[in-house]
């Protein structure tokens, strides 16, 4: 038990992922997000600084005028939005701990809520003002988003973890429509999708292709997962991201050798160690052997 212990730890130093989801089952899933993480604690930092400067503004300005209304308003206005401040400060440093430490700190459901509906919009607007683009602010908020649903990890039943893909992962010569279901597909080899069949069936979790958000959303509808791994573009997984809320989705960018929406490609060692994460070997496992399909 000690050995175990001890390897759970290095795997967890290596992938930054908390120690209390490790399994022995687990393997590593390597962590290429730092930089984005850097770019949303920088731009959440100035937000901070942007609202402290706002409110004391805003005390400040009527400031004149409330002493001669009574004495006291200045004093219950700065009570007011120092309150306020120290809210939002808070909530930023519990997201900040969060995120380093990679673990569920509080309420790691609502912070991921706060992060999702009021910290991405702001966000975009103070990164636009700073002159960084918004496909970095989304890399960096999906990072972020990874972090927060790494912290939540939970653990589900295979037909519980959705796997999504977008629809230019398909060889775009390819005639057979995989749309509505991917078994569909003939596995000639010419794209990814054969190779993420064949992970759906080895773990036996549902897997889906979208085209777009509206069809993404009615998948969801219709499978009901607990967890989403996505796969899309930073522009696709932010909106699906924000649209599915509050499932989880782990999002895993798609590479584009080929440029945006066409012949795209990913990288299967990650999907693979994201499926291996968030699923629940001990009823894989139950259910019997050659559940989880040849090695």
């Amino acid at each position: 038990m000690k050995n175990s212990s001890n390897t759970s730890k290095t795997i967890c130093r290596q992938v930054n992922f908390p120690a209390s989801i490790k399994t022995g089952k687990q393997t590593e899933l390597k962590d290429q997000q730092m930089p984005e993480k850097r770019t949303f604690i920088f731009l959440l930092l100035v937000t901070c600084v942007v609202l402290i400067g706002l409110a004391f503004l805003l005390w400040w300005v009527p400031y004149v005028g409330l002493a001669n209304i009574h004495p006291s308003l200045p004093l219950v206005l700065a009570i007011v939005f120092g309150g306020f401040v120290l809210f939002a400060f808070g909530g930023a440093l519990t997201l900040v701990f969060t995120i380093v430490r990679g673990k569920n700190l509080f309420f790691n459901r609502r912070i991921r809520g706060v992060v999702i509906r009021i910290l991405f919009p702001l966000l975009v607007v103070v990164g636009k003002c700073l002159g960084i683009s918004k496909e970095e602010t989304r890399r960096s908020f999906i990072a972020i988003n990874n972090q927060l649903v790494l912290a939540e990890a939970r653990k589900v039943k295979p037909d519980k973890l959705l796997l999504l893909l977008p629809h230019c992962l398909q060889f775009h010569e390819c005639k057979v429509r995989i749309i509505g279901n991917v078994e569909n597909c003939e596995a000639c080899g010419k794209c990814k999708i054969k190779d993420l069949v064949a992970l759906s069936k080895k773990y036996h979790i549902p897997v889906a292709v979208a085209t777009g958000g509206t069809l993404a959303r009615k998948i969801v509808v219709e499978t009901r997962p607990e967890i989403i791994i996505g796969v899309a573009c930073e522009r696709d997984l932010t909106s699906g991201i924000q649209d599915t809320y509050p499932i989880p989705v782990f999002g895993i960018f798609n590479i584009r050798p080929f440029g945006p929406c066409y012949d795209t490609d990913v990288d299967l060692a990650l999907v693979e160690k994201g499926i291996e994460t968030f699923l629940n070997h001990e009823v894989t496992d139950a259910e019997g052997p050659g559940t989880k399909g040849p090695k």
